[in-house]
């Protein structure tokens, strides 16, 4: 792996991170308010930060000369697509987390680690066999930790599988724009049309107040600055120059950062869900952990003989 893609893959695990907390806050916030008012007001205030950013970033890159124009070409058909799939995968996962624990959600959504390189083949996409290996361990991880009564799923679970296959379909559409298109711009927009589109949702179907917004501030802060404004943008920004599949396998580990988050807030009770793992649900989290630990070693390691 060479230095691009190994900081790009650090870019990718840091977006992980944050995520993986982000279900803790997505869980709080619900305390307060409802799913479109939440994912409108924590769209805006992503995008607003990172129009900021743009603003001064590209303000000091005209004095010193550097300044380069946007390609809206690229951009702005980007925008939208982006905007249309974060604005379903965000509202999908938005109003099932309050029925399914905080790691159970977490690992469902990771589904798309299988739905990429499926989808990646359709796209003339290569991938390693090891990949596919890592993904179909993962997918026995996820069976681990989600399937604890037989094979039944409820309703939420299958919302957040088609939360799955949107998220499958924007990781494919920053896959293609990304090496285009300014990596900020695209976050802010995409932002600003997913805030837009919930807050008029919000504003036909729910009763947003101040007094929501105000209980609910630190939930709101944390998922519109840091996980909207900053994750998303790592994304995109770490996705260049980097395999969909093997990113989709570092992105999963947001269930892993999930489950822990998620226990460790029930115990400090931050959470009134019982968020505790079974034995047999903290093994598929190792699984799905191992895995994407496997795909990231060297293709030629596999190649050598006597390797231990």
């Amino acid at each position: 792996m060479n230095k691009s893609s190994f900081r790009n893959s650090c870019l990718l695990f840091l977006a992980a991170c944050i995520w993986g907390m982000a279900f803790v806050s997505q869980s709080k916030g619900m305390d307060y308010m409802q799913p479109f008012t939440f994912n409108g007001v924590r769209a805006l205030i992503g995008a607003f930060v990172l129009f900021i950013y743009i603003l001064v970033t590209r303000n000091v890159a005209k004095r010193k000369g550097t300044l380069e124009p946007i390609n809206w070409k690229m951009a702005l058909p980007g925008c939208i697509f982006c905007g249309i799939a974060l604005t379903l995968d965000r509202n999908l996962q938005q109003f099932v987390i309050a029925y399914n624990k905080v790691g159970k959600e977490g690992f469902i959504t990771t589904l798309y680690i299988i739905f990429v390189p499926i989808a990646g083949v359709f796209f003339g996409k290569r991938v390693r066999w090891i990949v596919w290996v890592a993904a179909a361990m993962a997918a026995a991880g996820m069976y681990l930790l989600c399937m604890t009564e037989g094979l039944s799923v409820n309703s939420g679970d299958l919302m957040v599988f088609l939360c799955a296959v949107v998220f499958t379909a924007h990781i494919m559409i920053v896959d293609y724009y990304s090496p285009k298109a300014d990596g900020v711009v695209l976050s802010c927009i995409q932002f600003a049309i997913c805030g837009i589109v919930c807050t008029v949702c919000a504003l036909i179907w729910e009763s947003p107040n101040l007094g929501q917004l105000q209980e609910g501030i630190g939930a709101l802060l944390y998922a519109g600055v840091l996980s909207c404004g900053v994750a998303y943008t790592l994304q995109i920004v770490g996705q260049k120059g980097v395999n969909p599949t093997v990113a989709a396998l570092i992105m999963s580990l947001e269930s892993v950062v999930a489950t822990i988050a998620g226990y460790v807030a029930f115990k400090i009770g931050f959470l009134t869900t019982d968020q505790t793992l079974t034995a047999r649900q903290i093994a598929g989290c190792a699984i799905v952990f191992a895995a994407v630990i496997l795909v990231q070693l060297p293709a030629g390691w596999f190649r050598r003989k006597g390797r231990t």
